[in-house]
This record gives C-alpha cells, sequence and structure tokens, in this order.
C-alpha cells in the first residue's frame, strides 16, 4: 500500500519551496539558509568543516551467514521463524551477504565520496552464548570490514546492539527483562574495545532502546515478542511493567559500557562513544494547551526516557509522576554511572506527528504506549502532515527534523550530536528501473538535509550525518518489501545498482579539487 498524498511534480515544487523560503517560514539564521544542491561539494560547504558524511546499516539486516561460521543465533533469528511475522515469512539468513561482499559494499561508499560508515557488530557472532566462548571467525570478519574501510579511507563508525540480542542469554535469564545482562553487555563491550579499539574511535552503544523496550515488550511487535494480551498476539509478558524494566537495563548496560571504555581504553585509543536514540517528532495538534501537554508527554516518553537519565540522571517528571512505582528507581552509585555517560548522542530522525490530547478516563489495561494518554494524528484540518514513504508510518515532514535537532539543544545541553538514520522507503516490488529513478528519495533528502542545516546555522552542535541505508536489505517485520537504500540490491543475484539517490549524494559530496 502506497498512499501518495501528492503527485510528484506537485512534492517537489513544495520541496523547492520549503527550501528557498525556509527563512521566511522558520525566522531569521546566522547564514543563508540554501545548500547549493547544484553544485559538486554543496554539502560540505553547508555544513561545519570537519562535518562528517555516511551511511549506515546494521549486522543483521545486511550480513547474512546468519547460522554459519560460528555465529550464535539471536532473539531475531527465532522471531523470524514464527509464520506470518515477517512479510512472506522473509529472514536474514542471506540477505544481502555483506559477510562476502563488504570490500565491494566498501568501495560502492568510496565512489560514492563518502566519509563514513555506521555497522553494527552482531554480539552471537563474536560470542554465540552471550558470554564466554568466543567465535574467532566472528571476530576475524569484524577485523576484515575495518580494516579494508580504513584501507579505502572510510571512517568506521560501530554500534555494539542493534535489535540483536543473543538468544543464548533470552533463554538463561530473559534476556533484557534480567539485571545479569548489564555484566554480560559490558563484557561483550570491553571485548570489542580491547580487539577493534586501535581502529575504531567512533563507539555507540545501543541503538534505539526504546524500540527494543516499546515493540518487543509492549506491543510484541519486535523480538522478543512479549507483551500483554491486550495490546499484541503474545504468549507472554506484562505491558504495563516490562517495557520500563528492560529500558532500565539497558541504559545501565550502556553506562556500564561507557564505564569500561572510559576507565580502560579512552585514554590510549583516543576515541569517544555515545548511544542512538530514535525520535519521533511530536508537534501538538492545535495550540491548546491540553495538546501542548500531550505532545510533551509523548516527547518524554519517546526520547526523554533515555537521553534525561543519561544528562541528568533521573527519568523525566512526567515519567515519574505517571508511572509510579512501576518505573524503576536508580540506585545513587547507577547514577553516578549514568549521569554525563555519552560523548555525543545520536539521533535517527524519519518523521513527525500531530499529538492532541484524548480526554479520557483512566485506561483499563496499563502499558507503555497507554501512559503516554496522548493520540496521533497524521492530518490537520483535512490536510495531511507530508507525502507518506511505503511505510505506514513514514510521512515526509522536513521542518521536524529542525524542531528535533533543536529540542535536543534546548533541553539537553547542546550535546554533540550526530544525526545517524534519516531517509524514506519504497515499495519492494517496483521494477528495477522504475525503483533506479528515486527522485522522491532525492526530494525527501534534500529538504530534510536544508532543515538540518538550519539547526546547525542556530547552534546545534552536529558533527556528522549517516543516511539510512546504503542497501535495501531486510527491513524487520516488512522483510523485502520496503526498500530504503540508496543502493538498489536485486534479490535474485544480490548484484549492486547505486540508484539516481546515489549519484546525487556522489556529486554533493565531491571535494574540491585543489
Amino acid at each position: 500500500m502506497r498512499a501518495k498524498a501528492l503527485p510528484f511534480l506537485m512534492l517537489f515544487l513544495s520541496i523547492t519551496h520549503c527550501i528557498s523560503h525556509a527563512a521566511e517560514l522558520n525566522g531569521p539564521s546566522k547564514q543563508s539558509e540554501t545548500i547549493s544542491f547544484g553544485t559538486a561539494g554543496g554539502l560540505r560547504q553547508g555544513f561545519p568543516e570537519g562535518f562528517v558524511f555516511g551511511t549506515a546499516t546494521s549486522a543483521y539486516q545486511v550480513e547474512g551467514m546468519a547460522d554459519k561460521d560460528g555465529r550464535g543465533p539471536s532473539i531475531w533469528d527465532a522471531f523470524v521463524k514464527i509464520p506470518g511475522i515477517v512479510a512472506n515469512n522473509a529472514t536474514g539468513e542471506v540477505s544481502v551477504d555483506q559477510y562476502h561482499r563488504y570490500k565491494e559494499d566498501v568501495d560502492i561508499m568510496k565512489k560514492l565520496n563518502f566519509d563514513a560508515y555506521r555497522f553494527s557488530i552482531s554480539w552471537s557472532r563474536i560470542f554465540p552464548d552471550g558470554a564466554g566462548k568466543v567465535n574467532w571467525n566472528g571476530v576475524a570478519y569484524y577485523n576484515r570490514l575495518i580494516d579494508y574501510m580504513i584501507e579505502r579511507g572510510i571512517t568506521p563508525y560501530a554500534n555494539l546492539y542493534h535489535y540483536d540480542l543473543p538468544l543464548a542469554l533470552e533463554k538463561k535469564y530473559n534476556g533484557l527483562l534480567s539485571n545479569q545482562v548489564v555484566k554480560d553487555f559490558a563484557d561483550y563491550a570491553d571485548f570489542c574495545f580491547k580487539t577493534f579499539g586501535d581502529r575504531v574511535k567512533n563507539w555507540m552503544t545501543f541503538n534505539e532502546p526504546r524500540v527494543v523496550a516499546a515493540l518487543g515488550y509492549d506491543n510484541g511487535f519486535f523480538a522478543p515478542g512479549r507483551c500483554s494480551k491486550a495490546f499484541g498476539n503474545c504468549t507472554v509478558g506484562n505491558s504495563a511493567t516490562e517495557p520500563y524494566i528492560v529500558a532500565h537495563h539497558l541504559i545501565l548496560s550502556h553506562a556500564a559500557a561507557v564505564q569500561r571504555y572510559r576507565e580502560k581504553y579512552q585514554e590510549k585509543q583516543k576515541g569517544r562513544i555515545g548511544i542512538l536514540l530514535d525520535f519521533v517528532y511530536y508537534e501538538p495538534l492545535t495550540r491548546s494547551k491540553a495538546d501542548n501537554l500531550a505532545a510533551q508527554r509523548a516527547r518524554d516518553f519517546h526520547v526523554g526516557w533515555f537521553i534525561h537519565p543519561i544528562v541528568y540522571g533521573e527519568y523525566p517528571k512526567t515519567m515519574q509522576n505517571i508511572v509510579g512505582s512501576r518505573l524503576p528507581k536508580f540506585t545513587e552509585e547507577e547514577v553516578k554511572m549514568v549521569k554525563g555517560s555519552m560523548d555525543f548522542v545520536g539521533i535517527n530522525h524519519y518523521t513527525t506527528y500531530y499529538m492532541y490530547d484524548p480526554h479520557q478516563s483512566k485506561p483499563k489495561n496499563l502499558g507503555y504506549q497507554q501512559d503516554w494518554n496522548a493520540g496521533f494524528a497524521y492530518k490537520k484540518k483535512g490536510v495531511e502532515i507530508g507525502p507518506r514513504a511505503n511505510s505506514y508510518w513514514l510521512y515526509n515532514v522536513p521542518w521536524g527534523m529542525y524542531k528535533a535537532v533543536m529540542y535536543i539543544k534546548e533541553r539537553y545541553g547542546n550535546p554533540t550530536m550526530i544525526l545517524s538514520e534519516n531517509g524514506m522507503d519504497d515499495p519492494g516490488n517496483l521494477t528495477r528501473s522504475k525503483a533506479m529513478q528515486d527522485t522522491t528519495r532525492i526530494g525527501y533528502y534534500k529538504a530534510y538535509l536544508s532543515q538540518l542545516k538550519k539547526a546547525a546555522d542556530d547552534g546545534a552542535n552536529l558533527v556528522g550525518y549517516f543516511a539510512w541505508s546504503l542497501l535495501d536489505n531486510f527491513e524487520w517485520r516488512l522483510g523485502y518489501t520496503s526498500r530504503f537504500g540508496i543502493v538498489y540490491v536485486d534479490y535474485s543475484n544480490l548484484k549492486r545498482y547505486p540508484k539516481m539517490s546515489a549519484n546525487w549524494f556522489k556529486h554533493l559530496l565531491e571535494r574540491n579539487k585543489h
């Protein structure tokens, strides 16, 4: 299903209008709002010196070799085997086989003039049982990948966890529901710092811990598929408590890994470490106080859930007041470990929604999403918030990028920030020739990057941008029915074909030859 709110011509005109009139719409800025998209090097000229442009992927989505070369299964390997969970019962067993084709993929990044690659390490490829015995074949693969990136001048950005907990830990102690995961994750992180940290200087602990906690434990939409009966098709779980317990352990695992890095490796290796947080921007539907408060609750329960403890040492007050005794508490020792535990924050931003106060009485069933007490709206006075991509949740709303980044700047002390994911998808069943002409994606990137530049001009401490994704790949529950890549992958033979959007980036990222 693809609901296209505007024909492409109107979309293009509206984007061009949005870019050229950004200053009028959003108030004064220190520099010109537009990036010279028509000229080579235009993106580099528009952003601060040293700003990094890269692409991003994750291990389970691109590597393949899921049950080979010593890798142990993750919770996703088990989850995808449940009939009907993934579109067309697809799996990540082969995916796009980056395990064998990494050189070709790094060469593509180089040809497209990108500076960096944000990849994830599969925990169960290193420790098949989550802890203990090391799979040296897995270690050798990441060494090959990192070495080749460095040889080709691509900076590695390594993320330690992208949804893929070792299944052994899920079976052993219920995985993220147990405090034992904190030590096991810190040990795994420690091993990676020791093994790869001589070459990797940019580390991330978790990708989208909110998605892990909410989709895995509130509605059961993601692995391990736990929730209360009222909120999803789950056989086990408690949506009122488990998302908060899991989030608490994710925050403590992150902080424990950061502590290990800072105490044992950072001084010698001279790297930095952070966390990647997803942030849908929430705009009040009306100017009413009730809708403003609903939008604020949504922001607190979404991005505040994780960044607030890391910056301020506690959960947002809204969450404390609403969730009450169901919300775990940090001990004094834990506060010391958690507070300040990031050198930078990655923000994954794709879309924006309107929020309103639903004026509802206390819900019958308690759950994380219920606790927001906020309604989602995608239209205002009959007008959609933006054209929709292939994914039902993804609307093209460029101004939300600016607001999301400035929100982090103003609320959380203007941390060093990487825009660590941004992109849109087309349907998976497009013919190759049609998928290659991805002009809508170019329009999306143009408009969002203009708003990102505006945020940088207005003082946001932005140091990098990563497009999602380098390649079409396994898109979780959507399997291969969704294509986010700037490079088309023919799934019959795994050949790669850079799309128009890839060549658009290539041209705009060309360095001026002296």
